[in-house]
């Protein structure tokens, strides 16, 4: 064992030698608390980050190809050419038409501002898990019927088999009143849960030719919903079908359609993170403390050891080695006992949430590798960095003065 290590070790020892001081313990434990602090909460973050993009992805594809302002596009059915050269793009798993507007639902007891999007039920299954959602009736568009969100069944006051009344926001009649828009009965079909309450809340589903000739459609969509094989590689997907499809087309990736809400979730990560940081630099500073305590409890014998011939590079090493010891036990311990909690966290969903307030209902932990690195390696710069100031201080000691006055 080389000299240096050797009295690092001792000095961090109790008088009788046997085990680590009270003080150490302290040092260490605050890192080790840190350390495990913010691998927990990040593997928590991450748990929320993937439920959400999975809910996400379920009810949202993963490219959009449109015209810019939405508007219309011919479709030709089965032999329609735009549809054959999105499917034709590699990557690209399946593509289906679809019909989207904005408009006023009501019931016998309600009425509620809504997203209607016209959907082919055969070509949206390979898209969307909206059928996979659906938790009461089918997924079922006969004899005009819909598929809704919960929690605006909920605020319509609807069941399956009650009748919707819908408004057309373009189709309607001129008469010397002005603009009547069309309206239409509609029957519950399904109600399906997302798990996300804003498509729970607004979205209305109906067969793609029903909403056609509802809208004044006929022979038109508004665009078309596609899904990849890789979902990471959507947006670089996105970018090459808008260039080879050219002005008026425009495909955007579900990143991109929900980039404020991802955004956000970044941010907090890393402010999360900084924070938390924040519990390993006042760990940091009680190792400082420490060492400069050891430095003046221990100034006869770092003299004798300058006296006996330890170069001042040797004195420095002996406490930057305390340091990383300290850091490295600390840190060591910190992320082994945040991988335990993480593990069973997940394994045994010890944390129930309530369902009406967030939309899982156990705590979602997912670990990844690169926050442990990233979190250990800095813990270890930042007690490395504590050692600094007291092995300098130790290593500009003057022998003579501090065997004299000890």
């Amino acid at each position: 064992m080389k000299f240096e290590l050797f009295v690092a070790r001792r000095y961090l020892r109790s008088r009788a030698g046997q085990r680590i001081s009270g003080v150490t313990a302290i040092a260490i434990g605050g890192v080790f608390i840190g350390v495990a602090a913010i691998l927990i909460v990040l593997s928590v973050i991450n748990g929320f980050h993937k439920e959400l993009q999975e809910r996400i992805l379920g009810t949202t594809p993963h490219i959009v190809v449109t015209k810019y302002s939405y508007a219309p596009i011919s479709y030709a059915g089965s032999e329609d050419t735009l549809l054959a050269r999105i499917r034709a793009f590699p990557g690209v798993v399946d593509v289906a038409p679809f019909v989207y507007a904005k408009t006023l639902v009501r019931s016998e007891s309600a009425v509620e501002g809504v997203v209607i999007r016209g959907i082919d039920p055969k070509r949206e299954q390979g898209i969307t898990d909206i059928a996979a959602g659906v938790i009461e009736g089918a997924f079922s568009f006969d004899s005009s019927g819909v598929v809704i969100g919960i929690e605006l069944a909920r605020v319509l006051g609807v069941v399956v088999g009650d009748k919707l009344n819908i408004v057309s926001p373009f189709a309607g009649t001129s008469t010397p009143l002005g603009f009547v828009p069309r309206t239409k009965h509609f029957r519950v079909n399904g109600i399906f849960d997302s798990g996300m309450y804003e498509y729970n809340s607004i979205f209305v589903y109906i067969g793609l030719e029903e909403l056609q000739r509802f809208l004044g459609m006929e022979g038109m969509v508004t665009g078309y919903e596609a899904r990849v094989s890789n979902i990471y590689s959507s947006g670089k997907l996105a970018r090459l079908i808008t260039s080879r499809l050219g002005f008026p087309f425009r495909a955007v990736d579900w990143i991109a359609q929900n980039r404020n809400l991802f955004t956000a979730l970044r941010l907090e990560k890393v402010v999360t993170f900084i924070v938390l940081v924040l519990i390993v630099l006042v760990a940091a500073f009680n190792i400082v403390g420490m060492l400069t305590m050891i430095v003046l409890r221990k100034t006869r014998e770092i003299g004798i050891l300058k006296t006996l011939g330890a170069r001042p590079q040797s004195l420095t090493r002996i406490f930057i080695y305390a340091g990383l010891l300290m850091g490295g036990i600390g840190t060591g311990l910190g992320a082994v006992f945040g991988f335990i909690v993480s593990w069973l966290l997940n394994t045994y969903r010890l944390v129930t949430l309530p369902g009406d307030v967030y939309f899982i209902k156990n705590l979602p932990v997912q670990m990844q590798w690169q926050d442990f690195v990233v979190v250990c390696t800095a813990a270890v710069i930042i007690t490395l960095a504590a050692a600094v100031y007291p092995a300098y201080k130790a290593a500009r000691l003057d022998p003579v003065e501090a065997i004299r006055y000890e």
